[in-house]
């Protein structure tokens, strides 16, 4: 199957989806808050670069996510927004040593690919390279959140939105989104900054989010909400 015969099929299940979840009260919008917060997950060297078990859609990362990652970073900075850069890496690669810092996921996915040893792998792709001042945070699980002091720095900062980008939108993406929720974050998913490495998996995911968790938007309106956030106006 192609990837556009996929793409035409998804679009016919979203459409028919979508009648049920607005009959059912589903797909309602949360909309941007009064303080952002970019949250950007694993845009690290080991996902979005050639030649490593987690390396995402290449077309999608040089064409898309990182163009879309320098808009939303340029605004932001200009305009000086909260940025956190997250990132995944471990101490313990020994899948035989049951102290590990990879707890179980090692059964599933071959997270021992990303060490903490060699930090070409887990640093921050230099295309949208950290400045100083914006925190890069290592996390051990899928969600940002889990395990991590990212809540309490974001409302720390006096953060009510966050806007989500990265890799992967079936994983880390997602799971990091529904914890934002769930802790009071107005969440806002970017759609052309977030990948995976499976067709079919970020329309079907941000499909899904967009129903359940956050409010998918485009680069152009993130870009623009950061610029005029003072005067934003959700209507």
């Amino acid at each position: 199957m192609s990837i556009e015969n996929l793409d035409e099929m998804l679009q016919q299940a979203f459409d028919e989806s979508t009648k049920l979840y607005q009959e059912r009260g589903f797909q309602r919008r949360i909309g941007f808050g009064k303080k952002p917060a970019i949250v950007s997950v694993d845009l690290a060297n080991a996902w979005t670069r050639p030649g490593n078990p987690f390396t995402c859609d290449m077309d999608k990362m040089d064409n898309e996510i990182i163009p879309g990652m320098q808009r939303l970073l340029e605004a932001a900075r200009a305009n000086g927004h909260v940025v956190v850069h997250v990132t995944t890496a471990y101490q313990n690669t020994n899948r035989d040593d049951p102290h590990t810092d990879m707890g179980q996921w090692h059964n599933k996915i071959p997270v021992e690919a990303v060490d903490l040893k060699d930090e070409h792998l887990w640093a921050i792709d230099s295309r949208i390279a950290p400045i100083e001042g914006e925190w890069v945070m290592m996390k051990k699980r899928a969600s940002s959140f889990s395990g991590t002091p990212l809540a309490g720095y974001l409302r720390t900062c006096g953060v009510d939105t966050i806007i989500v980008t990265g890799v992967t939108a079936t994983a880390c993406v997602r799971t990091t989104i529904c914890d934002g929720i769930q802790d009071g974050f107005r969440t806002i998913a970017v759609r052309e900054c977030i990948g995976d490495r499976v067709p079919g998996a970020v329309a079907w995911n941000l499909y899904d989010i967009d129903a359940k968790f956050a409010d998918v938007e485009s680069v152009d309106t993130c870009v623009n909400y950061l610029n005029n956030v003072d005067g934003w106006n959700n209507s």
